[in-house]
C-alpha cells in the first residue's frame, strides 16, 4: 500500500474561473449546494463568502489529503457554516445527499482539473518533471490498480487504445511498443523513467516542435483511466437531474476536450424534447426537456485570469438550469 504524504506547509490555491461560477451558479443564504469535487475548497469558499456563510455546502472529494487541508481552511474561516465536507467520490453525491435527508439540491458544481497541489507531491505520481512511484491514484488508500500496473501489466495494443482514447496521442502505438520494449528487462517503477521513454518514443523533429512536453497527453492517459475520470462523470450525470430543484443550476468546469464533450452532449440532449430518430413520425422515447443550456459556447478565462492563474488556461464551463418537469 503506498503511503501518505504528509502535509507540510499549508498549499496555496487559487480556484478557476471563480466570477463565472457565481454567476452561473448563483448561490443564495439557505440553499443546498453540492461541491462534488471540493479539491482545497476554493469554489466552496467563494459560495459562503457570496452568501455571507449562510449557503448549506455538501463538499466531496476522494483525495484524503486534499479533504484534510480543504476541511481544516472551511472550517477556520467559516465555523458556523452548515457544512459537510466528505472523503467520496463525486458519483455517490445522491447516496450521501440521501443519509443527510436532503432531498434536492439549488445548485451542483463540479471542477473536473486536478490541483497542483497533487502535482507538486512527487510522491503522488503525477508529475512527468519529478521523479515519484507511478501511482497516479486520486485516492492512494484505495484498493484500485496503479500506473504502475497498468504500465508493466497491460499489453502494448490495450496501452496504445488507453493513450489514444484518453490523451488522444496519434502516437499512442508508437509509445505503447517503447513501454513494451523498456519493460522486458526490468519493471518500469518511476515517473521519470516513464517520461524517459515517452519522450524517446517521440521523433526527434516531432519533439523538437512539441509545445508541451512530450509525455503530458501519456500521463493524462494513464491518470483519466487510473481514477475511471469518465465513469465518474457519467455516473454523477445520470443522476444529477432528478437530484435538482427547480431553477437549480448545475456548473461544470473542464479541463480537455474528452470530458467537455459528454458534458456538451448531455446538456444537449437534456434539453431536448425528444431523442428519437429524426425521421420517426412520433415520439416513442418518452423523454422531456429537463435542463435549459445557459452557456451556448463553453466558457474561458479571461486574459487577466490566465495571467493570475495559469492553470485556467485550459479550463471550460458550461451551465445549464434545472425547468419544471
Amino acid at each position: 500500500m503506498t503511503s501518505m504524504p504528509e502535509p507540510t506547509a499549508q498549499p496555496t490555491h487559487q480556484p478557476v474561473l471563480v466570477d463565472r461560477v457565481l454567476t452561473y451558479l448563483a448561490p443564495r443564504p439557505g440553499g443546498r449546494y453540492l461541491d462534488g469535487t471540493l479539491g482545497l475548497g476554493g469554489h466552496a469558499q467563494a459560495v459562503l463568502e457570496a452568501t455571507d456563510g449562510r449557503a448549506r455546502v455538501l463538499g466531496l472529494d476522494r483525495d484524503p489529503l486534499a479533504l484534510e487541508t480543504a476541511t481544516k481552511r472551511l472550517r477556520e474561516t467559516w465555523p458556523t457554516a452548515e457544512l459537510t465536507l466528505r472523503h467520496e467520490c463525486f458519483s455517490r453525491f445522491s447516496d450521501v445527499m440521501d443519509e443527510l435527508g436532503w432531498e434536492l439540491l439549488d445548485g451542483a458544481l463540479l471542477d473536473l482539473g486536478f490541483s497542483s497541489f497533487q502535482v507538486d507531491t512527487p510522491e503522488r505520481g503525477f508529475s512527468f518533471l519529478m521523479d515519484g512511484p507511478l501511482d497516479m491514484r486520486m485516492n492512494p488508500h484505495g484498493a484500485g490498480l496503479t500506473a504502475r500496473e497498468v504500465v508493466n501489466a497491460y499489453s502494448p495494443r490495450q496501452l496504445a487504445k488507453i493513450i489514444y482514447e484518453f490523451g488522444e496521442e496519434p502516437l499512442g502505438g508508437r509509445i505503447a511498443r517503447a513501454i513494451e520494449t523498456a519493460r522486458r528487462d526490468d519493471p518500469i517503477e518511476t515517473t521519470l523513467e516513464l517520461a524517459r521513454i515517452v519522450e524517446q518514443a517521440y521523433p526527434p523533429a516531432r519533439r523538437a516542435r512539441a509545445r508541451n512536453h512530450p509525455a503530458t497527453r501519456t500521463f493524462q492517459a494513464l491518470r483519466m483511466f487510473v481514477n475511471d475520470e469518465t465513469g465518474e462523470l457519467s455516473r454523477f450525470l445520470a443522476q444529477i437531474v432528478s437530484r435538482l430543484a427547480e431553477n437549480a443550476r448545475i456548473v461544470i468546469i473542464s479541463f480537455h476536450s474528452i470530458e467537455d464533450r459528454i458534458v456538451k452532449r448531455y446538456f444537449v440532449e437534456q434539453a431536448k424534447a425528444c431523442l428519437c430518430p429524426p425521421r420517426q413520425p412520433f415520439c416513442l422515447c418518452g423523454h422531456r426537456t429537463t435542463l435549459k443550456i445557459l452557456t451556448k459556447k463553453p466558457l474561458i478565462a479571461s486574459s487577466a485570469e490566465l495571467t493570475a492563474n495559469p492553470r485556467s488556461r485550459s479550463a471550460k464551463l458550461r451551465a445549464a438550469e434545472r425547468i419544471a418537469d
